[in-house]
């Protein structure tokens, strides 16, 4: 029921039948008060008015004020919820209409969440019934199923593959199981290409820097003096240390 009430006309008649004041909803309106009532007639009618006044003073403080003008010409708290009921009956239709979208359009966009939008999807259904648009359980089940994400495919072929039909509690139940095999499986898929694809890329930085690396070029130098003009064999500095520790001829000695 759609009414501009702050707390809802479930929660209006909670508070009301809590404070004991729900009597004059209950009882019919009784007959005035003449010189030919009985003491009895006097007590219901004084019960039954004194809850009427303070129901209707509690309602109308819940009320929103754009629609209090067009119901304050009623003073039986009856007659007040059903004028609230029939002001609010295309509300009513415009509810299902945008219950009836939500439903159709919710979809499980990622793995993980399934609980919830499972139990979002049966809070819809759940409001609908109160509207008077009923669903069947059996059809809610395959629905659901069919809002799921394609990862969870195999899981779908299983319960088409069961015999047995599942309420909404036990395919809750089983979703929430599959979504943590399927977070488990996605984990490790993305654990394996996170440390495979960092040993092929080190693996190809490594050959790109052999296959880069620039050839050396040796230069020639003297081992004995340091020089890069000759080599040692031809140094002068060397031919002449040979010759002081005896192991070459001095060159007067090789010209005779």
């Amino acid at each position: 029921m759609v009414i501009i009430i702050r707390f809802g006309r479930g929660r209006i008649l909670l508070h009301l039948g809590w404070m004991d004041n729900d009597y004059s909803i209950r009882k019919d309106e009784p007959p005035t008060i003449t010189e030919n009532s009985t003491l009895g007639d006097v007590v219901f009618y004084e019960r039954w008015e004194r809850s009427n006044r303070l129901s209707m003073m509690f309602i109308k403080t819940k009320i929103s004020a754009g629609i209090r003008g067009s119901i304050d010409q009623h003073k039986n708290v009856s007659a007040l919820l059903k004028a609230i009921d029939e002001q609010f009956v295309t509300s009513d239709k415009a509810l299902v209409r945008t219950l009836i979208m939500r439903f159709s359009t919710s979809n499980l966009t990622n793995v993980r969440g399934v609980r919830e939008h499972i139990m979002q999807m049966r809070d819809i259904v759940a409001q609908l019934k109160t509207l008077e648009v009923e669903m069947s359980e059996t059809f809610l089940v395959h629905y659901i199923l069919n809002t799921l994400q394609q990862q969870y495919g195999p899981f779908k072929i299983s319960y088409d593959t069961h015999k047995d039909k599942w309420s909404i509690n036990e395919l809750m139940t089983m979703c929430v199981q599959e979504e943590g095999r399927l977070a488990m499986e996605l984990g490790e898929s993305a654990h394996m290409a996170m440390h495979g694809g960092n040993k092929s890329q080190s693996k190809h930085m490594k050959n790109s820097k052999i296959l880069t690396q620039p050839e050396i070029k040796k230069e020639s130098r003297c081992f004995f003096c340091k020089k890069k003009d000759h080599k040692k064999k031809d140094c002068p500095k060397f031919k002449i240390w040979l010759e002081k520790k005896g192991f070459a001829k001095p060159k007067e000695a090789i010209g005779k």
